[in-house]
């Protein structure tokens, strides 16, 4: 069995830094190589040029070089690439489970499939989409669900994993009929709660509405355009493609999709997702949606168009994110974007877990915090 390393300047770093019992110090950091190496993949810049402190930058990176399951970490700004590496076995090209991720992808899916006229309204019901549930359906509240209720996490269905029984079916995986067999925890458009069970209603309605599957469609009017291979893509009991979760994707892939948000939609100079739906996605919506605390930088979680929202320090940014850490966070005010490719610690739930992905999210959290 092969033992992954660090790169060789953060084992360097590192016994440096437990030589002196303190953090990194001016000439440790100095050392610290961030610099972009996919060059033909993006503009590249450096921080300096693009106004960012590199010494900050340095620090981001020497963090990351400390946690075990990092594998990939870029961060962009004024649309350029102006720092990357990979650790423990991370390459620009390596698709990991992203996980959550995914529920940010299968916004944008809504999006065009709005734009296209599959759908035609936010306030069109879920129960449209299902009409051979519609006798099986005894709670009469979910006949009132809307699309726009689901992308906000306001459809009244619970976070999984607040039960036992939530979490055995989130674990063994949905049917189309869960719509109807799971309670709904409170009035719809009334309160926020993250539902799995949601977001993945949300991506069997854009298949339906557009006479498609979920992959085919992403691949034809997301991915292909984006240039992204995706790999795995997980599919529910009935054949269905997730819409929350389980797609195989690349740090690469990632800083793409993140990319077209930033730029207001648009990649290489073409239209891809609407500019209003971009923008309508990542306004705040629901607050309250996650109560559990991740670290003291991590502050007033919001949620959009399944895009989180969290403020670090003077700075808000918008946030997909998926289990393990997996990250694109885009700092608007600064035309700035940060992707992590993590280990997506599949299955692994727990107290050990959380706090492995704690860590990830506190690295984001911590450096957006520390910006001027």
């Amino acid at each position: 069995m092969n033992t992954i390393r660090p790169p060789a300047w953060a084992s360097a770093l590192l016994l440096s830094v437990v030589a002196v019992g303190c953090g990194p110090s001016a000439a440790d950091l100095a050392e610290v190589d961030y610099a972009p190496s996919t060059l033909d993949a993006w503009p590249v810049s450096t921080p300096a040029q693009e106004d960012l402190d590199p010494d900050l930058v340095a620090e981001l990176y020497f963090e990351a070089s400390t946690l075990a399951t990092i594998h990939s970490l870029l961060v962009f700004k004024n649309g350029h690439l102006v720092a990357e590496d990979y650790f423990n076995g991370g390459a620009p090209d390596r698709q990991l489970n992203v996980h959550s991720v995914v529920k940010s992808i299968n916004s944008a899916l809504v999006g065009l499939a709005l734009e296209q006229g599959c759908l035609t309204s936010l306030d069109q019901t879920m129960m449209d989409f299902f009409p051979e549930y519609s006798d099986d359906v005894n709670d009469p509240r979910k006949n009132d669900i809307t699309i726009r209720e689901m992308l906000q996490m306001r459809a009244g269905y619970p976070w999984e994993e607040a039960t036992a029984e939530g979490t055995e079916l989130l674990f063994s995986g949905f049917h189309e009929s869960n719509l109807v067999d799971v309670p709904l925890a409170y009035d719809p458009g009334t309160d926020s709660a993250y539902s799995n069970l949601t977001a993945h209603l949300l991506g069997l309605i854009v298949a339906r509405a557009c006479d498609t599957d979920l992959r085919s469609f992403a691949e034809v009017n997301l991915f292909s355009p984006l240039g992204i291979t995706p790999g795995f893509w997980q599919t529910d009991w009935d054949g269905n493609y997730l819409g929350y979760s389980d797609i195989d994707l690349s740090s690469t892939d990632l800083a793409k999709f993140g990319l077209l948000y930033l730029n207001e939609g648009r990649h290489a100079g073409v239209q891809i997702v609407p500019a209003e739906w971009v923008a309508d996605s990542l306004q705040i919506y629901s607050e309250g949606t996650w109560t559990v605390r991740v670290g003291g930088n991590w502050n007033d979680n919001g949620y959009g168009y399944q895009w989180w929202s969290i403020r670090a320090g003077d700075y808000r940014y918008n946030l997909a994110w998926g289990h393990g850490g997996q990250q694109i966070a885009i700092i608007e005010p600064l035309d700035m974007m940060i992707v992590v490719l993590a280990d997506p610690l599949h299955l692994q739930h727990g107290s050990e877990p959380w706090k492995t992905e704690k860590a990830n999210l506190n690295l984001v959290a911590d450096f957006v915090a520390s910006l001027p």
